[in-house]
């Protein structure tokens, strides 16, 4: 893979996922934590004529998953130490070239 130059732009990829993506992200776990919760409470109703400890296995994921669902919908993404997100460093040239007619702008 070739270094950045002064004339390549940054690397997208390089770029963190933005907070509307990374919450989207968190609440569609949050939603399908929650399904599981409701699929296990049904469950649980279920079996409790065919098996009680099955029935109970079933009720305590039921109770056991929307205390993990909040805290992973709440959880942000890692925190880096150092970001480097692959920005080429600024060019020290003038974008326009100094003038040698010894013109004096006075304000």
């Amino acid at each position: 893979m070739r270094k950045p130059s002064a004339d390549q732009p940054a690397l997208i990829t390089t770029v963190p996922i933005s907070n509307n993506d990374e919450y989207d992200r968190r609440k569609k776990k949050y939603a399908i934590m929650m399904a599981t919760r409701a699929v296990c409470i049904v469950l649980a109703a279920c079996f409790v004529r065919v098996s009680v400890p099955v029935a109970v296995i079933f009720g305590i994921a039921g109770l056991i998953l929307p205390w993990c669902a909040v805290i992973i919908a709440n959880d942000g993404p890692a925190k880096k130490k150092h970001a480097d997100l692959g920005h080429v460093a600024r060019s020290t040239e003038r974008a326009l070239p100094s003038g040698n007619d010894d013109r004096v702008v006075d304000g």
